[in-house]
């Protein structure tokens, strides 16, 4: 069965979601404005206040507010949850009968309360978007329920919980974990996170590095899921298996105890914070609650042209884990800054041969630009020096002699700044990387959608929009156009006799031979079963009828070695050109016509139309 098109049935994210999704990409997104698009949509708002929360984030205090949970959970963690819940959302039942959604939600949750687990105990990835990978990393099954749900419901019943991916493949091309990493791909998750999915799916993994322990975790979390969601009588014999996989990821029996240990309230909290049924299983993993994280620390550049003050406020920012330069005036600093790119300098104004205001103007215009946050240290506190410095490009200012703890104060500030920088840098090279690899997978799918998966030639729809741009060229620079429409005759007896793997490999051998004998130019296609169209540019009467002739003679001198026919390979050949249709269409039914007065007169052989 040629494969289906995939993109207007597959799941997709709700309005708002999509919303987060294309804003997130943008380079100059603000938590800001994010959350103020959050906030459209109450119900969102809500459950993601509950996500942010949860006892597996580890809060200290309550968050009250979406721009609040932003900056706990990540920017990426939220855009995810969001897509997470616009699909729960939409799929919570649907048309395909043998699917049962309620059970696919529940394993869903299962392992992704089991993967962030896992994750918080060895790290690999961030939990909370473990968490969210968990939820979609079998998306793939949902996305055949919804895009084909009556074909889809014959492979469940028939596959029974057995071959299924063979029996998917058969009816779609493809199958669910495929699909799974078409979606998560183009959804925009980590790489890291798809290549690791694809890993844990194989019997062995064998990589050493991070995405071979983080798909580990993820078959861990699979067979937890299958686990706490069995009868009592298959849970033991699931037991052995669980704790060789938990030894693979590194996790003792202990480990694995607390993995499996979830109370039923905790479980009921994660069912209302992603809206599912509350049926808890009897078993589970409960949340564990990631350590807390400590502030990055910063690459400080004091300048003052006091060495007391230097070596007093060194002192203080190196007790809090800074790094920290110091220099003596303005030039050396600016020189500094230039090669080794602080992130923050804190500098006295009134220093010679070049001031503070100075080394503030120099940095700005300087490629470091707006990526440094400048502190001035100042004794004046009038309105016009104030402007004057913040007109030169300081961020902020502190009065001399400065409080250390109202200087520190600052720098925190300054440090939820420069972490969010921080952020939307990395996140904007996350954005590039997946707008690169989409775009490749949007050629993949599209030579995919133009590909016989057989011959490897081009299918009947490359082969008729090709024709239509030849035929388009033809008629503006007057140049001829000829066709040759190709049956390999007897082929029936070929499937009935030796069976449909001889057939196939009969039409990949007589699909070589046509390739390798017309021109480069010349496009060869497979329309169907044993039929094939010939494309012949440039190419009118006589000469059109030679090159169908060296066809029909290589098809039938070279025969396929391997397969023992009744009788030879051969081709019939009807060939028409466009001095002699009017049309396209016309074009089409002569090369068509030629072709059945081919087979009616014996098979074997060339007929012209304009004859």
């Amino acid at each position: 069965m040629h494969k289906p098109m995939l993109c207007d049935s597959l799941p997709t994210a709700s309005r708002t979601a999509a919303a987060i999704l294309n804003l997130a990409q943008r380079e100059d997104v603000t938590a800001e404005a994010l959350a103020q698009l959050i906030q459209t949509d109450p119900a969102l708002t809500g459950r993601i206040l509950r996500f942010a929360n949860a006892p597996a984030q580890g809060t200290r205090r309550p968050v009250a507010s979406v721009i609040d949970a932003i900056d706990l959970v990540g920017l990426p963690a939220v855009r995810q949850f969001a897509l997470s819940l616009s699909l729960i959302d939409a799929h919570r039942e649907g048309r395909c009968e043998a699917f049962d959604y309620a059970a696919y939600w529940q394993k869903s949750l299962a392992r992704a309360v089991a993967l962030q687990s896992i994750t918080a105990q060895a790290s690999t990835v961030a939990p909370k978007e473990a968490f969210t990978l968990g939820l979609l990393a079998d998306v793939g099954r949902l996305a055949l329920a919804t895009a084909w749900p009556e074909e889809y419901s014959e492979c469940l019943r028939k596959a029974d919980g057995e071959a299924l991916i063979a029996l998917e493949r058969e009816r779609f091309a493809t199958d669910h974990d495929e699909l799974t990493r078409m979606l998560l791909t183009d959804w925009g998750f980590p790489q890291v996170f798809i290549d690791a999915l694809q890993l844990s799916q194989q019997d062995e993994i064998r990589d050493e590095g991070r995405t071979g322990r983080f798909a580990r975790q993820l078959a861990l979390a699979q067979h937890i899921a299958d686990h706490r969601l069995a009868e009592e009588p298959r849970r033991a014999a699931l037991s052995p298996l669980l704790r060789a996989e938990a030894r693979r990821c590194g996790l003792g029996d202990e480990d694995l105890a607390r993995l499996l240990a979830d109370p039923p309230a905790d479980w009921l909290d994660w069912t209302r914070t992603i809206g599912l049924p509350g049926d808890a299983p009897t078993g589970g993993a409960e949340p564990s609650r990631p350590p807390p994280q400590t502030d990055e620390k910063l690459h400080v550049l004091l300048a003052d042209d006091d060495p007391i003050m230097l070596a007093r406020l060194s002192r203080q920012l190196e007790a809090d884990g800074h790094h920290v330069a110091s220099r003596r005036d303005g030039e050396t600093a600016l020189a500094y800054a230039l090669e080794h790119q602080p992130e923050m300098v804190i500098t006295d104004w009134h220093m010679k041969p070049m001031n503070g205001l100075e080394l503030c103007r120099a940095l700005r215009e300087s490629a470091l630009g707006g990526n440094v946050y400048i502190v001035m240290l100042t004794a004046s506190e009038s309105e016009d020096a104030l402007v004057e410095a913040f007109g030169a490009g300081i961020d902020d200012y502190v009065i001399k002699p400065p409080s250390v703890r109202v200087l520190k104060a600052r720098i925190r500030a300054g440090q939820r700044i420069i972490t969010l920088h921080k952020k939307l840098a990395r996140e904007r090279k996350e954005i590039e990387r997946y707008s690169s690899e989409l775009a490749a997978a949007n050629r993949r799918l599209e030579l995919m959608a133009h590909t016989d998966q057989l011959t490897g030639l081009p299918n009947r729809r490359y082969a008729m929009d090709r024709l239509e741009r030849e035929w388009a060229q033809a008629r503006t620079f007057g140049r001829p156009l000829s066709i040759m429409m190709l049956d390999l005759d007897w082929f029936k007896s070929i499937n009935d006799s030796l069976g449909h793997d001889a057939g196939d490999q009969a039409l990949v051998h007589a699909a070589r031979v046509m390739r390798e004998t017309v021109r480069t130019s010349d496009v060869v296609c497979r329309m169907g079963g044993e039929e094939f169209l010939i494309i012949i540019p440039d190419t009118v009467g006589p000469a059109a009828i030679q090159t169908a002739e060296r066809v029909r003679s290589a098809v039938e001198q070279q025969q396929p070695a391997k397969l023992k026919l009744s009788r030879p390979l051969t081709a019939s050949i009807g060939v028409a050109d466009s001095t002699s249709a009017p049309s396209l269409k016309d074009l089409l039914l002569k090369a068509d016509n030629a072709l059945y007065q081919v087979k009616q007169n014996g098979r074997n052989g060339v007929r012209y139309a304009g004859l």
